[in-house]
Parts: C-alpha cells; structure tokens; sequence
C-alpha cells in the first residue's frame, strides 16, 4: 500500500494542488555514498538554490533521449528563468521519498514545456539513493521537464523490462546533504515546501 500511495505521489504536479493525477510527476545511503566522484568527461549540471548547490552528473551513454532533453532545459534557462518565463521551485519534498522539482513557478502555476518524451525506465539504471529521475504522468511517454532525486533506494519504481518505470538519467555527486535537507523542510498537505525552495541558478558545470 505505501508504495502505490508513494508512485501516485510521484505523477502529482501543480495541478496536484487540485488533485489531477499528472506530470509532477529502502535502504538509506551515508551522505559520504554520494560526493565529489564521477566519471571523467561526463557532463555535470549544477543545480543552485537558497539551502544550497547540487551537482548532478548525466548518464549520457545510459539515457541519451532523457539527458538530452534536461540539458535543453538547462541550457535555454527554464529552471532558473533566465528564459524570462521564471524560475521554477523544488515543489514537492516527502521525506525517505525524493525531492521534486523543474515545472512549477513561485506564483503555483504549472510553466509551459517542450513536448513530452520517450521513456528510457528500461536503461538498467535504478532509483537508488542520490539518483535523478523524470516525473511523469501514468502513461508512459508524458515526461516533460520535471524531474526528483530518489533520497532513498525506491527500486519499486524502476519498473520491468516494458518500460513501465521512472527514468534515471543521471546522479548527484555533490550536495546530497541539500537534497536531505530540502525533504526536512516543512510543508503543506500537497507536499510543498512552506518556504519556497527556488532553483536561483541551473546550468552545466564548465
């Protein structure tokens, strides 16, 4: 039961504030599992907010749909609004769940997207601890810009070789201390932080 209830948390988004069902969608790791490692050349994205910096690195090779459209993403400016459109929230935090983000503005309105994209769920890669991966609404190929990182192993979520499951596509290897902190936060009954957490600054680390 608690896992239904956490994948249906999951395709929440905005509109989850009005309880549609849509895009916005155990083991615990030691902090020091996720840190400044990586793999040589692989592209990393810093993510910047007002509790702290993330760097996540993409799995390219693993996710090549999946990581090219975050990266459009980033580089046209959406979350952080240097696109002039805004910027976007960490919107949905549930603690030993994930922390969810990449779609929703500080006024609460859902920010328009791209069109929706294949979901690669059938890479081999799991929602392990420290993971990103998409949110997307219960069908399958609805994965826009919002993405979560998993704070804990939800290998419940991978799905089966049908592809039924949530794309991982890269994975954090510095700040997960700030992705533990942001699922401390306190919220509302949707899951939203009361205190906006606002992605100041989005962009591939040089």
């Amino acid at each position: 039961m608690k896992r239904l209830s956490l994948i249906a948390l999951l395709t929440l988004t905005t509109a989850c504030f009005k309880g549609d069902v849509e895009d916005t969608g155990e083991t615990a790791v030691d902090d020091t599992a996720v840190d400044d490692t990586g793999v040589a050349g692989a592209t990393q994205v810093e993510i910047v907010t007002g509790m702290g910096s993330v760097v996540v690195e993409m799995a390219e090779a693993d996710a090549p749909i999946t990581t090219a459209n975050f990266l459009q993403y980033v580089d046209d400016g959406f979350f952080d609004g240097d696109d002039g459109g805004g910027a976007t929230l960490f919107h949905r935090v549930i603690p030993d769940f994930m922390a969810q983000g990449g779609g929703v503005l500080e006024s609460g309105a859902q920010k328009t997207t791209r069109e929706a994209i294949v979901n690669e769920s059938d890479n081999g890669l799991s929602n392990a601890r420290g993971t990103i991966a998409m949110a997307r609404t219960q069908a399958l190929d609805t994965a826009t810009s919002q993405f979560f990182i998993n704070v804990v192993d939800n290998d419940f979520l991978d799905g089966g070789s049908d592809g039924s499951g949530y794309a991982v596509f890269g994975e954090v290897v510095s700040g997960m201390d700030v992705v533990d902190a942001m699922v401390a936060v306190s919220t509302d009954g949707n899951d939203k932080p009361t205190a906006d957490i606002v992605i100041q600054d989005m962009e591939r680390v040089e």
